[in-house]
């Protein structure tokens, strides 16, 4: 009878092996090549609101992840968050705020004048990663729905908020997706 199991088991583990990696296969059939892309920058100016009944923010914090999350997602360096409304200053935790965002990104060209080299990029944010994130962070994401969708020349985007009031999850917000970038921003990750 042991050699029955051991059969089934090679069998079962085989055929995992298998699926595994035509999955890797599919996976890397879908990404687009990393050959260097001509792209421009494309400007954006987005206002949203942001209501947290989970998470409380200081207009300085939200204005600092905010600012992070853009230039992680491939924003050009210098983008400017502003949030305003919080009713005890802006240093207090609030439950809401009004921010104004200014930012470039990248698309691609096949022409411009004032094209630079680009390449895409894989870019994750969870509760995890990249580090500024944090448990809590979904109703923010949630909020940076459309700013992140359509300011963003992303492909391949997995986007999903489960943001549940007076909850914490560790796994309720998540995005991955492959993000144009400039050819220099994966010398400073490490990719």
């Amino acid at each position: 009878m042991r050699g029955g199991n051991w059969l089934v088991s090679m069998a079962i583990g085989g055929a995992l092996f298998t699926f595994s990696g035509a999955g890797a296969m599919a996976a890397e059939a879908a990404a687009p090549d990393n050959a260097p892309v001509s792209a421009v920058w494309q400007h954006h100016s987005v206002r949203f609101n942001y209501f947290g009944i989970t998470a409380l923010y200081s207009c300085d914090a939200l204005e600092s992840n905010v600012r992070a999350l853009l230039l992680h997602l491939g924003a050009r360096k210098d983008p400017k968050v502003s949030a305003r409304g919080c009713p005890n200053g802006p240093s207090a935790p609030s439950r809401n705020a009004i921010l104004e965002t200014d930012f470039y990104s990248l698309a691609p060209t096949n022409d411009a004048p004032d094209a630079v080299q680009a390449h895409w990029q894989h870019v994750e944010v969870s509760p995890m990663h990249p580090s500024f994130m944090g448990r809590g962070d979904c109703e923010l994401i949630d909020a940076m729905k459309d700013l992140i969708l359509k300011n963003f020349t992303l492909t391949n985007v997995a986007y999903r908020a489960d943001c549940t009031p007076h909850q914490v999850n560790i796994d309720d917000f998540t995005i991955q997706a492959e993000a144009l970038k400039t050819l220099d921003s994966s010398k400073k990750s490490g990719r």
